[in-house]
Formats: structure tokens, sequence, C-alpha cells
């Protein structure tokens, strides 16, 4: 990369790039633990948020994983790894699958939805995606935002009719948040397949799928995002790492 590139760089790819740089060179060996977003914030002159959109990058690419209440550590040279159970799982779908728009996102009244995400209104933005891997599609996504959260992705061009990236919801939303996204609430059930699902995912109507609801809120407790998927599990696996407290 040219230095006139370099100076280009959004602030978080330049700090992911030296992260990258530092992990790959040894500087953090035998899966060492990296500075935490605040000290690093501190020492290269950036917000958080910042930070945390360059770790979101590390994560989704295997060079480091993240541990809940512990930090960020370096991956074991050769060894690729995802943490389970964790927003930082969610964000890495962006490393190897792909989010094709089916409807963009747009306003209209959701009684349910809206209900609850706890709203005084029924009107709120919604998106519908479906996600590949491999090119071959496993799950529909309709998820709805309330209005001041969908303000800062809604002229994303990843968002609009039609557009397929390596993006997440999330991921979009993340940087522009005054709080982080920690914790999302999360059901799963047996549902038939409607139509518009089985015609995205190429399955019969009825057909048996995974449906995950999906309640995200922020590090203040307010609710950010309803997500409701439905997977087909043909092509897909849930999987979860359980952990026993102070471990």
């Amino acid at each position: 990369m040219s230095g006139k590139e370099r100076e280009s760089e959004p602030a978080y790819a330049q700090l992911s790039r030296q992260l990258r740089e530092a992990v790959e060179s040894g500087a953090y060996r035998d899966g060492a633990r990296l500075p935490t977003e605040a000290e690093l914030a501190q020492q290269h002159g950036v917000s958080r948020q910042t930070v945390r959109r360059a770790f979101q990058d590390l994560v989704a690419d295997g060079v480091v994983y993240r541990v809940p209440g512990r930090g960020t550590f370096a991956n074991e040279p050769g060894r690729y790894r995802r943490p389970h159970g964790s927003i930082e799982d969610l964000l890495a779908l962006s490393a190897d699958t792909t989010m094709e728009i089916v409807s963009p996102l747009r306003r209209g009244v959701d009684i349910e939805a809206a209900s609850r995400l706890r709203l005084d209104t029924d009107l709120l933005h919604s998106v519908v995606l479906r996600r590949l891997h491999d090119g071959v599609p496993f799950v529909h996504t309709t998820i709805w935002l309330p209005d001041p959260i969908a303000a800062h992705v809604q002229d994303a061009p990843e968002l609009a009719a039609g557009a397929s990236s390596k993006a997440t919801l999330i991921g979009l939303l993340e940087p522009h948040l005054p709080h982080p996204i920690v914790q999302a609430a999360q059901s799963i059930t047996v549902a038939p397949a409607t139509a518009e699902v089985a015609a995205e995912l190429g399955c019969e109507v009825g057909h048996p799928m995974l449906r995950v609801d999906r309640l995200y809120s922020d590090s203040e407790g307010a609710l950010t995002e309803l997500s409701v998927s439905y997977f087909l599990p043909e092509h897909y696996t849930y999987r979860v790492t359980l952990r026993r407290a102070g471990h």
C-alpha cells in the first residue's frame, strides 16, 4: 500500500492493519491478550468506536478472537477460531457469507414488531435479506429498526434494492451508535417456510425451518433491533459454546 493510500484509509482500517501486522510479527505470542479498547483508543488517539470497528475486522478474518469479560486475544499461528454464542460471532458472518437484499430498508407500520421493540409508535423501518455461503442461500431474515437507529444506515448502499455485500447490519450500525450492542435475547423454534421464505431459499412452502428470533440491546439497555430468521436445516447447523461462570 502506498503512502498516499494509507493517508486516505479510514481510521479503523489503519488501526486494523497496524494490529494485524503486530499480531503477524509475533508481538502477541502464545495467544496473548491485546490491549483493551480504552487503552488502544488512548494510545492511537481515536474513539472507542474506531477501535471496536478495527477489532470487528480482525475477528472476522480470524486474526484475533474475543472472550466476553476477558478481552481480545491473538490467534495461534495457523489456526482459525471464531467465538460462538457472542455478538462477535454474528459480526463474523461477514467473513464467509454474502448478504443479499430482498427488500430494501423502508419505513412502514408493523404493530407486532413495534410492540416487541417497546416503541411509542407503530412506525419503524424494516429490511429483508438472505445470506449465502458458497453461493447457496441458507437463511432468510427480516430486521426491524426504530427510526433513530435506522437513520444511521438509511443511505447505506449495502441495504439498497438488489445489493449484495459481505456486510452485516450490526457491522454497518456499530460505528455510528453512541452505545455498543452488547446483548441479544434469542429464542429458537421450528416453523414452516412461508411462500416468501420458500421462494428465496429454494425450498417447498411449509418446509420445516429453524426460526431464530433475536432482540438486540445496547450497553444502556435500550432495544436497538429485532430480527426474525428462517434457517434451512439442510444447510445450517446452529452451534453455541456454553461456558461456566468465571471460567
